[in-house]
């Protein structure tokens, strides 16, 4: 049998399981770490290693399917990681370790090198490549800086703070032929790709509309007073490219803790936002379903409120966009909103409610129907991480290049800087630009204050 007969057999037969396709190492040949994709991790923490890490059971109702983390795939080997946090790049080694441990003969291991600053990761010449799971404001210095040192990059979404910040990104990787994976495992989610491949295959008829709506977010904190920064912090490195304030907790993230989101995902100098993190989900899906991955919008508007306070980003948002096609697509976050995302087409509806998701349609019978001959099949979506390392041997695209992530986050950032003009906006998705709006335009490239990181 050959290697894509047997990868076609296999995703055939756990599919109907619910069971995510992991292609076992020995379909490429000798099982051995010197022939596994060696890894080093840059950023170990909630995300990082509860997720890109271990990977993780998804919650109902798909509680009986995983999505695998790194160390879930077998043909890859992780042999580094850095952190600015010592605390959490010391977790991440000893989870690391033990679990390659069970699979030594001696029941120990121990060789996983830790690097409080990531470019002595990226200059071992053994790392093949990266997965990035930082702050959102380090993705594309670290991501461009990987391309340069020829590692293969998988990055945290969202991809970047501003429009030309993400599309010097995808410029890099370009340049320098890297394999790259926006790190996201919202496509592979078989409630998501399920409605995609049904809207696609016009089981709605024409799509006319997407409704999305984001969760609520926790009430903003007022400025903290400036703190002792921690002993196991390395604050300046932590700050990186943004600019330079004191430390306080709610700026940065709780010591100790891998569980609670950080803080920094809502002050607009380190993220942008549920527009922006939720967004990178929701839009994803909806280009991919609108067959405008590649593209984007022609027309933006909305409103949102921006507290004047640490924790800033905009809240209680509502943004509408039009597509050259003629689809309107909504986002709203409300104080009590949940997930969702509906497709309404001119024969029906489909609704993925909640995360991973529940489907419901107009008509019961579009959830039954099954791609013809020609029609888009999802059913068969390798997973984030399983995707990455098999693209890299097999030296293919992933199936969420960083060109389509970064298109996907354009959507969020059109849509921040719309309600902050609070004008109507047209935007040119070839050129990524606004037309005939300066001020708007200024906005696409947000100058970082510390030039050293910048390149």
């Amino acid at each position: 049998m050959n290697r894509r007969s047997f990868l076609k057999n296999t995703t055939l037969a756990t599919a109907s399981m619910g069971i995510p396709t992991i292609v076992p190492a020995s379909v490429f040949g000798k099982n051995a770490p010197s022939n596994r994709i060696t890894v080093g991790m840059i950023g170990t923490g909630r995300q990082g290693i509860s997720v890109n890490l271990q990977g993780a059971n998804l919650p109902a109702p798909l509680n009986a399917v995983r999505n695998p983390g790194l160390l879930d795939v077998k043909e890859a080997q992780i042999i580094a990681i850095s952190d600015t946090d010592s605390w959490r790049m010391n977790e991440a080694k000893k989870i690391i370790e033990a679990r390659y441990g069970k699979d030594a003969a001696s029941g120990t291991f121990k060789g996983i090198s830790a690097y409080a600053d990531f470019r002595e990761l990226l200059n071992r010449k053994d790392i093949d490549a990266v997965m990035i799971s930082t702050p959102d404001h380090w993705h594309v210095p670290m991501g461009i800086l990987a391309a340069k040192a020829n590692k293969h990059v998988s990055c945290e979404k969202p991809l970047s703070m501003t429009v030309h910040q993400g599309r010097a990104l995808v410029d890099a990787l370009k340049k320098y032929g890297v394999v790259n994976r926006t790190d996201s495992e919202w496509r592979s989610i078989r409630p998501q790709n399920h409605a995609v491949e049904l809207v696609r295959n016009g089981r709605i008829g024409d799509l006319k509309k997407i409704e999305i709506s984001f969760p609520s977010d926790p009430t903003p904190v007022p400025s903290q007073s400036d703190m002792q920064i921690p002993k196991e912090l390395n604050y300046d490195m932590w700050l990186g490219p943004a600019p330079y304030v004191p430390y306080t907790e709610k700026r940065v993230h709780q010591p100790f803790d891998l569980k609670n989101r950080p803080n920094w995902m809502r002050i607009d100098t380190y993220a942008q936002g549920m527009i922006a993190n939720w967004g990178a989900h929701y839009f994803d899906v909806a280009q991919w379903a609108n067959n405008t991955e590649l593209s984007g919008p022609v027309e933006v508007e909305g409103q949102g409120m921006f507290p004047k306070s640490l924790w800033n980003s905009m809240i209680n948002f509502h943004v509408k966009y039009r597509y050259a096609n003629g689809v309107e697509m909504t986002c709203e976050q409300t104080p009590t909103s949940g997930a969702s995302i509906k497709y309404i087409g001119s024969e029906g509806w489909i609704m993925v409610d909640g995360y991973p998701g529940t489907i419901t349609t107009s008509n019961p019978k579009i959830l039954t129907s099954k791609p013809g001959s020609g029609e888009l099949d999802l059913s068969q979506t390798l997973w984030d991480k399983v995707d990455f390392i098999d693209a890299i041997r097999s030296k293919r695209k992933t199936q969420e290049p960083i060109e389509t992530g970064h298109r996907t986050i354009s959507i969020s950032q059109i849509g921040l800087i719309a309600s902050q003009i609070g004008e109507k906006l047209k935007w040119n998705p070839e050129k990524e630009l606004f037309e005939g709006n300066n001020a708007a335009n200024a906005l696409l490239a947000a100058p970082l204050a510390r030039k050293e990181w910048i390149v």
